[in-house]
């Protein structure tokens, strides 16, 4: 299944929107990377390791089920979250995009591909809507903690220093 959404953060025509630089969201959406639990109330702890020049791998644990993955950084750009097959896990990836499409107007695009093809019978279609349901309203979430986050300032670089 394959999936994707915008999220506006900016909108120049909506006054009651604060804005957000581009810096602030590349912060706050590597911040999620990095920190996870931040975004993420279920998950139980998260350890990053093999750290490189624009890439780490993490180690992820909710309850029993536990999921390694590589996040790769492209910075103010995007944030790619890569997957390997592993046990019941098949490959999967989610990339975060910042896009611009004018000067004043900033979005996130959220792109899943859970590795699997589309679903033909009804009970797996309507368990991919559910998914999608739950992966949009997360990345609201996150959008959500970001505002927040720079609100008070965490997203500043003088805060990170």
């Amino acid at each position: 299944m394959k999936f994707e959404h915008l999220i506006e953060i900016n909108d120049p025509m909506n006054p009651l929107m604060d804005t957000l630089t581009r810096e602030q969201v590349w912060r706050g959406l590597v911040i999620r990377a990095e920190s996870p639990k931040l975004f993420i109330p279920h998950l139980d702890e998260c350890d990053i390791s093999g750290r490189e020049a624009g890439s780490f791998k993490r180690r992820l644990r909710y309850g029993d089920l536990v999921v390694e993955d590589t996040v790769f950084l492209s910075p103010l750009q995007e944030v790619r979250y890569e997957v390997p097959a592993q046990g019941e896990i098949s490959a999967s990836t989610l990339v975060m995009t910042i896009e611009a499409p004018t000067e004043a107007m900033l979005h996130v695009r959220f792109q899943y591909d859970d590795g699997k093809p589309e679903s033909l019978d009804q009970a797996s279609k309507m368990y991919d809507e559910f998914k999608k349901s739950a992966y949009q309203e997360a990345d609201i979430d996150t959008v959500r903690i970001l505002r927040q986050m720079a609100g008070q300032g965490k997203l500043d670089a003088s805060y990170l220093n």
